[in-house]
């Protein structure tokens, strides 16, 4: 049983795992070929629009509106070209509309800790004999705001 390889002592690294590998080498392929691509169109063009793919001799590229897919359809010759360069057998160019996910919205401002939960997880931490929780508590506890006057 030693030498089966589906039997072993924890998880292996992720660098180890050939299918994950084989995906990070084939994002980073395609991030260059993005970058090199990209940087053919205009700055205002470029940030709206993100390679995707190489498709039966067809770029694929992913537009955020469909303003910006006509605006790319427009500079496909100089793509065209920078593709070909790099060694792809690309001869046409396909958008898709896809919006661009939103950004989060930005976390709200935590709120003040009362002057009565800094008590209690004084408390907490006095009655604990976990060394680490009590630490955790009092860490916690130390963000009251100051009691009122």
């Amino acid at each position: 049983m030693a030498d089966n390889p589906s039997h072993r002592d924890g998880p292996s690294a992720l660098s180890a795992c050939r299918a994950f590998a084989d995906l990070a080498a084939r994002a980073a392929e395609r991030e260059a070929i993005d970058r090199a691509l990209r940087q053919t169109l205009p700055a205002t063009v470029r940030a709206q629009v993100r390679f995707a793919d190489v498709r039966q001799h067809r770029l694929v590229f992913l537009a955020a509106s469909p303003v910006w897919a006509s605006r790319l359809r427009l500079l496909q010759g100089p793509l065209l070209a920078t593709a070909q360069s790099l060694g792809m057998p690309a001869t046409a160019l396909v958008v898709k509309v896809t919006p661009w996910p939103r950004p989060l919205p930005p976390e709200p401002a935590a709120k003040p800790l009362p002057a009565a939960a800094a008590l209690h997880l004084e408390q907490a931490a006095l009655a604990t004999e976990d060394q680490e929780l009590r630490t955790l508590f009092r860490r916690l506890a130390a963000r009251a705001q100051p009691p009122a006057d």
